[in-house]
């Protein structure tokens, strides 16, 4: 049965944070809210988590997973980003987001992508979010969470619970959210490449 944690949108309590950030350090799977959809995270550094993190989602490991860093010099670390990839992404972030990125060492190769080495990167601007990321003191391995047969992502907190009580560890219910995903953009190649329009306005990125 997940656990479900209600916490206010802007003060989010610490307490409940840290018995969310607790059941990730089990190897649990947690629904969040970001600044876009809910996103399902878990333990960048944990084989079985992100094995079930994908089956919750119905992905194989050719889907670009999303690291969720708290702000650029760590994004920064989990990535090769050169000047001017670094100034396009200090310009929309944080926000609603995601770049595809080459991966620096620092990231576990069963998590990037098999063949080009990439993963996804992304600041968002969620306090909530924000909070339990400086809790966990790391990055999270993350997901839009779309239900699979299903194109548009989940933004209610209690539809969630209730299609997922036995699969995530738990819940954070942190008011209404977007329902609309991430803009994605791949950076690895000379020009910006738009993989996918959501939330983010590609008119601030020049595009």
């Amino acid at each position: 049965m997940a656990q479900y944690f209600e916490v206010h949108p802007e003060n989010p309590q610490p307490r409940l944070l840290k018995q969310a950030v607790a059941l990730l350090e089990k190897g649990g799977i947690l629904a969040v809210p970001t600044d876009s959809s809910y996103a399902l995270v878990c333990h960048l550094d944990d084989k079985a988590a992100a094995d079930n993190l994908r089956r919750i989602r119905g992905v194989d490991d050719k889907h670009h997973l999303t690291l969720l860093c708290r702000d650029l010099s760590e994004l920064a670390n989990y990535a090769r980003v050169d000047n001017r990839q670094f100034r396009l992404i200090k310009s929309v972030t944080p926000g609603p987001y995601t770049f595809i990125l080459e991966a620096s060492k620092e990231v576990p190769r069963r998590v990037s992508h098999p063949s080009r080495k990439t993963i996804g990167l992304r600041v968002p601007e969620h306090r909530a979010l924000q909070e339990l990321l400086a809790m966990h003191n790391g990055p999270l391995l993350a997901t839009t969470l779309i239900a699979i047969g299903e194109t548009d992502p989940l933004n209610d907190a209690h539809d969630i619970r209730d299609r997922y009580e036995h699969q995530v560890g738990g819940v954070i219910d942190a008011g209404a959210c977007a329902q609309e995903p991430t803009t994605v953009v791949d950076l690895t190649g000379g020009d910006p490449v738009v993989i996918r329009q959501g939330r983010g306005d590609l008119a601030a990125l020049g595009l």
